[in-house]
């Protein structure tokens, strides 16, 4: 292995290291607690070195938005696989694809925070959107997209069944709705959205 070819490597190592320690300190503490200071203080580099990976925080959120996009893409399109087997066809699919969103988005609110309501400086829809961000929606339009209805555009549909399960993952970690009723929501918006 070549000099240049060690520092790229550490170099990843240290970026990977920074985003782990982002993750870790949103999920304990919030985004708010998350600084330079303290990132450099957790990973025990200075704070010169953490700008020479990140021009700030809002890049960090970035990073983990964009490790969160992956995560989620793969959560989804376990979901849907192993419901495949289930008699009931699309809808089961539909189903598991609505409750592993709604889990991810449960289990990892900071990461959640990170992808969809902090600032992290990245495209969403665009042309140059970052390949994760199109992955993990393209996990949700793999699933949606036969269920989408007879004239209906597939990634339209998928937006609008996206922003539904958006809105209860939302409102439910707001507290604005009581958890207790999630599942008879899940099958609303799976019955009534879905052609299934």
């Amino acid at each position: 292995m070549s000099v240049q070819e060690r520092k790229q490597r550490e170099r990843a190592d240290r970026e990977r290291l920074i985003v782990a320690a982002a993750r870790e300190l949103a999920e304990q503490q919030g985004w708010d607690a998350v600084t330079t200071r303290r990132l450099a203080e957790r990973i025990e580099y200075s704070q010169p070195v953490l700008y020479s990976h990140f021009r700030g925080k809002r890049e960090i959120i970035g990073a983990v938005a964009l490790e969160g996009a992956t995560e989620m893409a793969v959560a989804l399109r376990a979901a849907t696989a192993a419901a495949s087997t289930a008699a009931d066809g699309p809808r089961a699919r539909v189903t598991a694809l609505a409750r592993a969103y709604l889990d991810f988005a449960e289990s990892h609110p900071a990461v959640y925070d990170a992808l969809f309501q902090l600032d992290g400086g990245l495209a969403y829809a665009q042309e140059d959107t970052p390949a994760p961000l199109k992955d993990a929606f393209a996990a949700l339009l793999e699933c949606l997209g036969e269920v989408a209805g007879e004239g209906v555009h597939p990634g339209m549909f998928t937006e609008t069944f996206w922003a539904a399960l958006h809105g209860l993952a939302t409102l439910s970690r707001a507290g604005r709705l009581p958890r207790e009723f999630m599942e008879q929501r899940v099958e609303l918006v799976v019955d009534r959205l879905a052609a299934v």
